[in-house]
């Protein structure tokens, strides 16, 4: 790994010494545009961004470097919509969180944040944290560690007692009052108001908790958790302010109302309905299913404390559904866009998803593009991301196989450069 980076800041340096252009030999290419796969082709990458794309092995000049990507398949690099670098699963996930401080919060995320890169991840949407991740997100940005691009939503919104309640499950006594600022809104105007603090923040999108979740310490994982006048609130204040809405989703009534209140994602969405269905394809909405997380959750109750009492009996009913309803809402026309939910299960292991994805029905090909052109689209990123083309960012990865024949080698991710930088090439 201290190769890798090492290597990475040589060719930092380097690329803004010379302006060295580099030709990528891609013997063959997905491009997150077409269905089909092109076979010997060149991307000329300098500085930041593809300037051209050359059919053939373009021969270099004396001053150009070549990546020679022959023998793999290269594709954009892959965006996850639903991460949370800030943690990860442990079996003494609950005394973390009464004992780490920001101090050390901010470094496990740096640490996940280079492992969700190394494994082809140029970018994420980080769904719900303390705020730390809007300053790795801003340290990312001015090179002072490495990871993934980074769009946050900060602090989730919640309310008092729901999912995103960040005293949720604590004994009373030690329970402190929480106001918009920690993400509990209980009307119209705290829901305004949450919005705005998030955008004093710096956030990139905002995230609420519909319905009741799996992993907090309550009875019901399904239960809707906003008013109809509060999701308005929200949705109408977020879209003043240029953000987009996810809304994290187990059960139908929940996901219903966000829906018809302008929501652009919902989240997991595993009791998703018929009625739910004709919502998503009525508003246009996007789903992130997440599948690899519900069938972690529902391994991980099987282990004696791993978690809460109250967290088993709905962590074993998400993991039996969850892969169902996303085949379910694929074949029905759902849109559907890459996310696993990362910290739930270990960083580093996203790719996992697309298998999961492709098991239950969704082509290769479309489950690529899930992870690609479709967040640039989400993100308003289009012009710069998700696919490799002239003029966007050079966000590239590459792998020993093609995963249009075996879905698993995105796995194995063994060529990575973001922005025109490579952090890993073996």
């Amino acid at each position: 790994m201290k190769k890798i980076l090492y290597s990475a800041a040589l060719f930092v340096w380097a690329s803004c010494a010379f302006a060295q252009k580099t030709l990528i030999h891609c013997g063959t290419l997905i491009d997150g545009v077409r269905n089909d796969t092109q076979t010997q082709i060149t991307l000329v990458v300098e500085g930041k961004k593809i300037i051209r794309i050359d059919k053939g092995y373009t021969n270099p000049a004396a001053d150009e470097k070549v990546v020679d990507l022959k023998n793999k398949t290269v594709m954009p690099g892959f965006t996850d919509m639903h991460v949370h670098l800030e943690s990860e699963t442990s079996k003494d996930q609950y005394l973390k969180r009464m004992s780490y401080g920001q101090a050390d919060i901010a470094f496990e995320a740096q640490k996940h944040a280079l492992t969700t890169l190394m494994a082809g991840f140029t970018t994420v949407r980080d769904l719900g944290g303390s705020g730390v991740n809007i300053s790795l997100r801003n340290a990312i940005n001015k090179g002072l560690v490495v990871g993934p691009r980074i769009f946050t939503s900060g602090k989730t919104i919640a309310t008092t007692g729901g999912h995103g309640d960040p005293t949720n499950g604590w004994r009373s006594d030690i329970q402190f009052p929480t106001a918009t600022s920690d993400g509990v809104v209980d009307s119209p105007d705290a829901a305004r108001q949450a919005i705005r603090q998030r955008y004093k923040d710096g956030v990139d999108c905002i995230k609420i908790t519909a319905t009741g979740g799996v992993l907090s310490i309550a009875k019901s994982g399904k239960a809707p958790q906003f008013m109809e006048d509060e999701l308005d609130a929200i949705v109408k204040t977020a879209k003043d302010y240029g953000f987009h809405v996810a809304a994290h989703a187990h059960g139908a009534e929940g996901m219903k109302r966000a829906i018809k209140a302008g929501i652009t994602t919902i989240e997991h969405g595993t009791f998703m309905d018929d009625e739910t269905i004709e919502l998503f394809k009525k508003y246009g909405t996007y789903y992130v299913p997440t599948i690899i997380a519900g069938k972690t959750v529902a391994d991980s109750a099987k282990v004696p404390g791993y978690y809460h009492p109250l967290v088993i009996p709905k962590a074993i009913e998400t993991g039996k559904q969850i892969q169902a309803t996303f085949a379910k809402a694929y074949k029905a026309g759902v849109k559907i866009a890459f996310g696993t939910d990362a910290g739930v299960f270990l960083h580093g292991k996203n790719a996992k998803e697309f298998e999961y994805m492709v098991e239950a029905g969704m082509p290769a090909i479309q489950a690529i593009k899930c992870a690609t052109i479709i967040p640039a689209e989400i993100l308003g990123m289009k012009d710069q991301l998700g696919s490799l083309e002239t003029g966007k960012f050079a966000d590239i990865v590459a792998t020993n196989e093609n995963p249009l024949q075996n879905i698993k080698t995105l796995q194995n991710v063994t060529f990575v450069m973001k922005e025109g930088v490579v952090y890993k090439n073996q």
